[in-house]
């Protein structure tokens, strides 16, 4: 987490308050996600060098960054904010931080989640998906969009669940209790 700043991906009002362990507001209801709970998204979700990972509810930025960072030069994430703005502004952090380190990170972006869809599918499935807003359920669709074998980290109502597909069996595990604005 060291290597991707996140002052870098806060408006500047918040900016002062980066290196603090809380959720920050970025604008309309969203917030930057608290350093220690996208450390334990993260971990769980065990991102290889090389993946393909979907990040649904990316923000600020952040989180496809740190995704990038950890995929390395062979990877490739895929960032989605349902909100306009956000997704806007979203984008240029990550391309200003994609930028920085040449050949070090994987193909990242930042685009535009579609209304009413959630995810975006992809031929083979998603190596790794991580959701950065609560699911009042567990949703099929995403794990329907993961690869075999593959891994999906979400919070579903306050709880952090793991899900791992591999060898065409799928397992949902929990992981402690988190808040998050609601996945629209």
């Amino acid at each position: 987490m060291r290597a991707v700043p996140r002052v870098e991906f806060l408006p500047p009002a918040q900016r002062a308050h980066a290196a603090e362990d809380r959720a920050l507001p970025l604008w309309r209801g969203s917030t930057g996600s608290q350093p220690s709970t996208v450390a334990a998204m993260l971990r769980l979700l065990d991102v290889p060098r090389g993946a393909t990972v979907l990040d649904v509810g990316a923000g600020s930025g952040w989180t496809t960054a740190l995704l990038a960072w950890l995929v390395g030069p062979d990877g490739e994430v895929l960032g989605l904010e349902l909100d306009d703005e956000i997704a806007a502004w979203g984008a240029q952090n990550l391309a200003r931080f994609v930028a920085q380190p040449p050949g070090r990170v994987g193909r990242a972006r930042l685009e535009r989640a579609g209304p009413g869809t959630l995810g975006r599918p992809r031929e083979g499935g998603w190596d790794r998906v991580l959701v950065s807003a609560a699911a009042r359920e567990l949703p099929d669709v995403l794990v329907g969009m993961l690869a075999d074998p593959g891994r999906l980290v979400l919070p579903v109502r306050s709880t952090m669940h793991l899900v791992v597909r591999a060898d065409g069996q799928v397992d949902d595990s929990t992981h402690g209790s988190y808040a998050f604005v609601p996945l629209r």
